[in-house]
């Protein structure tokens, strides 16, 4: 297994300030619940590597990591408070720590549509992406990556990051069978939210869309196509592509004994403090011949897509 970096927090001082050069930025977009938390925690178990996981909840909660906010769900609340807590305390100068607001009109999909929002949305990137680039800059010095992993899905947010200077972005569209997805969305009685199947394959539809055409105006040797099916058939080969495809020289980690690291935000999977990873045929996803007929066409282009891993 590689070795981890440091994700603990470092001391302050005026070495803390924001990096020249370029933050290596490793981004897992596309539809949530299509894997990218199992994806993330890999690449963290790997040298140089930290996976920082879903900061577009950084605006949502204002800077608030996971385990600040819920220390009774959380097993390891001593683990990342104070790394976090004092990132969000060196870079409050950056600017405004948003709020829902903000979040939705800049990075979801459906901004697009919020016509009375984009005078809005192009007074607030700025700011934004001053905010987004400060971030990581002290992400990578508190824990000494060279690599941040982002797993923020939205295909909105990997635009912005494509055209701020102090990013180096590195792209990775992941898309599981949407028969899986929409049943993972569908189900009740979880605590994230519920959708109907119409709805999420709307969601899809539109995800998929904007995803594609942020994937191609990536440069070819800074994107890589996933499929989760492929990564949990062969996680070593797909990791290793992905890292190959960053410049990260790590070895492979031990996909066995995966430690979860202390990501900002992430579904319930980084409760644990370790998951495995061992090459498995993924589950057959539920029947559903309307989605089948639905999402069709996005069989045919992601067929297509290139470069994509395992060839």
């Amino acid at each position: 297994m590689g070795e981890r970096s440091t994700t603990g927090s470092a001391g302050r001082g005026p070495s803390l300030s924001p990096p020249s050069h370029r933050t290596k930025v490793i981004y897992v977009m596309g539809a949530g619940r299509s894997g990218s938390t199992i994806l993330g925690v890999a690449l963290g178990n790997c040298a140089g590597i930290f996976y920082a996981g879903e900061l577009d909840k950084w605006l949502l909660m204002s800077g608030v990591s996971m385990a600040e906010r819920d220390q009774d769900a959380n097993p390891r609340p001593e683990e990342g408070t104070g790394m976090w807590r004092e990132i969000r305390e060196e870079i409050a100068d950056a600017g405004p720590l948003f709020g829902r607001d903000t979040r939705r009109c800049i990075e979801h999909s459906s901004a697009l549509f919020r016509v009375d929002k984009w005078s809005e949305r192009k007074s607030l990137r700025g700011s934004y992406r001053r905010l987004t680039g400060a971030l990581y800059g002290s992400i990578a010095l508190h824990t000494g990556a060279s690599h941040i992993v982002d797993s923020s899905h939205f295909p909105l947010r990997a635009r912005e990051l494509q055209e701020m200077t102090d990013v180096d972005l590195h792209l990775i569209y992941l898309v599981r069978d949407p028969r899986s997805v929409v049943a993972s969305w569908g189900r009740r009685g979880l605590p994230e939210p519920s959708f109907p199947m119409l709805t999420t394959n709307a969601y899809l539809w539109l995800t998929h869309l904007l995803s594609v055409l942020v994937f191609l105006r990536q440069p070819r040797d800074r994107r890589l196509f996933v499929r989760y099916e492929g990564l949990v058939a062969d996680p070593a080969r797909v990791v290793g592509e992905i890292l190959e495809m960053s410049g990260s020289e790590a070895a492979l980690p031990d996909f066995a004994a995966l430690s979860t690291g202390t990501p900002y935000h992430g579904n319930r999977l980084i409760l644990s403090p370790t998951v495995s990873l061992n090459p498995t045929a993924s589950a057959p996803p539920p029947a559903s011949l309307v989605t089948s007929i639905l999402q069709l066409p996005w069989r045919v282009v992601f067929s297509r897509l290139r470069p994509a891993a395992g060839g």
